[in-house]
C-alpha cells in the first residue's frame, strides 16, 4: 500500500489556497470594474444633461439594486439609476430598522471631530460647571445666530466654543473684529447679539478670523449658525432649546 507523504499535502493545499485567492482576486476586479465603468457612465450621462451641477464627489452603490448614489461637492445627496436618466433628491428609509440612510451618510460626511477645532481661535464662554461642550459658527449680523444665542442663554453647565464666521459682508468682518479684540469678547459678543448693542471699535491681530473662513471653506460650513457637537455631528440653523439640550447631552 502506498503511504501519502507529508510534503505533498502542502503542496495540494497550497493550490488550492492559490486557486481560491486568484478567484477571488478576479471577482473583486471584475465587481470594481464594472463599478468603475457605471460611474464613469453616470459621471458622463449627468454632466451632459446638467451642466450646472455642481461637480460630482462620487458616485456609489446603493443596497437597492441598480440605484446609485451621487455625491455632491456640496455634500448634496442625490440618486440616480444606472444610466443617469433619472435624479432624485430625497431620503432613502430603511423600513425593516426604520433607520434614514441618507441622514446618517449626511451626518457622516459632515462630521468634525471635535477634537480637531482651532480653539485657539474661538471666544470660550463657560457658564456653570462647563462640563457639556458645544461649538458654534456664527456672524454677527446672522438673525438666526441672534435668536439661537438667545436660546442658548436658557442652557446652563456648558462651554460654548464660538468661532466668528462672518460670511455676510463687509459689516459682518468689522463687528466680527471688534468683538474679537474687545477686552472681554464673551461680553461684547454676547451684548451684540442678545441685547443689539454694536461693539466698540478695537484694534488687535484678527488672523484668527481668516483661519476660521479658511477653516469653514474646507469643511464646507455654508451657513450660520452651524453647531457641533463633542460627537462630531453638525447642525445647521437654529434650533430649538429641547434639540440643544440633546446635542450637547451626546459623548465622544
Amino acid at each position: 500500500m502506498m503511504l501519502l507523504t507529508s510534503p505533498h499535502r502542502p503542496r495540494h493545499s497550497m493550490h488550492l489556497r492559490r486557486a481560491f485567492w486568484l478567484a477571488c482576486v478576479m471577482t473583486w476586479a471584475a465587481w470594481s470594474g464594472a463599478v468603475g465603468a457605471q460611474e464613469v457612465a453616470i459621471r458622463k450621462a449627468l454632466k451632459e444633461r446638467i451642466p450646472d451641477l455642481p461637480r460630482i464627489e462620487s458616485v456609489s452603490k446603493t443596497p437597492i439594486s441598480g440605484l446609485y448614489e451621487v455625491l455632491l461637492e456640496d455634500n448634496d445627496i442625490y440618486y440616480t439609476d444606472a444610466s443617469g436618466n433619472y435624479l432624485v433628491q430625497g431620503s432613502m428609509i430603511d423600513t425593516r430598522t426604520k433607520r434614514n440612510l441618507t441622514e446618517e451618510r449626511t451626518d457622516k460626511l459632515n462630521a468634525i471631530a471635535y477634537a480637531s477645532l482651532p480653539f485657539k481661535d474661538a471666544i470660550t464662554i463657560v457658564r456653570g460647571n462647563g462640563q457639556r461642550k458645544l461649538a458654534v459658527f456664527a456672524d454677527p449680523n446672522c438673525g438666526y445666530c441672534k435668536r439661537f444665542e438667545r436660546d442658548l442663554q436658557k442652557v446652563d453647565n456648558i462651554t460654548v466654543h464660538l468661532f466668528l464666521y462672518p460670511v455676510l459682508g463687509a459689516d459682518s468682518n468689522e463687528k466680527s473684529r471688534h468683538i474679537w479684540c474687545a477686552k472681554d469678547p464673551g461680553k461684547a459678543w454676547l451684548d451684540m447679539m442678545t441685547r443689539d448693542t454694536t461693539p466698540s471699535p478695537a484694534s488687535c491681530d484678527t488672523a484668527a478670523l481668516t483661519r476660521n473662513l479658511e477653516f469653514g471653506r474646507k469643511h464646507k460650513i455654508t451657513g450660520t449658525p452651524t453647531l457641533l457637537a463633542q460627537d462630531g455631528k453638525r447642525v445647521p440653523g437654529a434650533i430649538p432649546l429641547a434639540q440643544i439640550e440633546q446635542l450637547i447631552a451626546a459623548r465622544p
